[in-house]
């Protein structure tokens, strides 16, 4: 390496540790990539709250919604100036996943995005229509398996957040039901609340009233342990049938952001993690804090990436 070059590095890396230092000297975006409302939301607002009591700037939440949450993915993975902060759910592959089996150009790549942190990690929970005479797995199991292709199931959309654990339940049962797509999460539960899908699945935070309320009944939780709002509810794996799934919310930024100021995000974030009016604003809502710092964040993402990409397989093409 010439003196020149090793004098330009020397300067840039100097540059990257002052500005780190001085981190954040402006405003932080926090991009939700979904219309207003809904578990990014849910988290953005008060994460907002807090970064700007902490900071003593700017926390704007802007919604660029579109594309299955694609626009707005792609929009904060091509703002490498470390003031871009992305809200996102399993969303973030599920598309990717989806276009690699259409041959279909995604308008991000995973490698563009860096991970920051996990806010929380519902399991998401299996419901029936009232009129449904089950109300364990292996009933539903066994009525699904006696009427093949009868039974509806409501979901949030083709390949989406509660498309995938249906389909990963189907595969690990061997039963087949009717997919009723919808336009989200809302709808699919509406579908299931008027009794034209007799199935349907969705965090806590969603089903907490329509069950409380006997309007859906709960068969299960796709998660490894029960739900502290929703204790009775028995996981599948409880009931032996091994599938496992999340509606988790997550932060991530642009991989070009340079990794001091990355780090400096994720102490902040950390700070704000740790905020008594931050947890309050999820648990308010049923909605269990669940923080990991990027490292754990990442072995829990690769984990549930590989379920996920197995369940858009077992869906194929529509």
């Amino acid at each position: 390496m010439t003196t020149r070059w090793t004098a330009a590095l020397a300067l840039l890396l100097s540059t990257t540790g002052a500005w780190a230092q001085d981190y954040p000297a402006r405003a932080i975006t926090i991009t939700v990539p979904n219309p207003p409302g809904g578990m990014n939301q849910i988290h953005a607002q008060p994460l907002s709250a807090v970064i700007e009591r902490l900071t003593k700037q700017p926390a704007p939440v802007v919604n660029r919604a579109g594309g299955t949450a694609a626009i707005g993915t792609a929009y904060v993975a091509n703002q490498p100036d470390g003031y871009n902060i992305l809200v996102t759910t399993p969303n973030l592959y599920l598309v990717i996943e989806k276009d690699k089996l259409y041959g279909i150009k995604s308008p991000f790549s995973l490698d563009q995005i860096a991970l920051l942190a996990l806010l929380s990690a519902d399991p998401l929970i299996m419901v029936v229509h009232p009129s449904l005479p089950v109300k364990t797995a292996k009933q539903l199991v066994a009525l699904a398996k006696s009427k093949p292709n009868e039974l509806v199931f409501s979901t949030s959309g083709p390949y989406g957040i509660t498309h995938t654990p249906q389909a990963l339940f189907m595969e690990a049962t061997g039963t087949k039901m009717r997919h009723l797509p919808t336009t989200g999460g809302g709808p699919a539960i509406t579908q299931a609340l008027g009794g034209h899908a007799q199935v349907t699945g969705g965090g806590p935070a969603a089903l907490y009233t329509h069950v409380k309320s006997g309007k859906l009944r709960t068969i299960a939780s796709w998660g490894v342990k029960p739900h502290p709002s929703m204790p009775d509810v028995p996981t599948f794996k409880s009931q032996g049938i091994d599938v496992e799934a999340y509606l988790w919310v997550g932060l991530f930024t642009s991989s070009g952001v340079p990794e001091p100021i990355q780090l400096k995000m994720r102490e902040l974030i950390g700070k704000v993690a740790a905020d008594p009016g931050f947890r309050q604003a999820l648990e308010k809502v049923q909605v269990v804090p669940d923080y990991r710092d990027a490292p754990e964040f990442r072995k829990f993402f690769d984990e549930d990436y590989k379920r996920m990409a197995r369940a858009i397989k077992a869906i194929g093409k529509l």
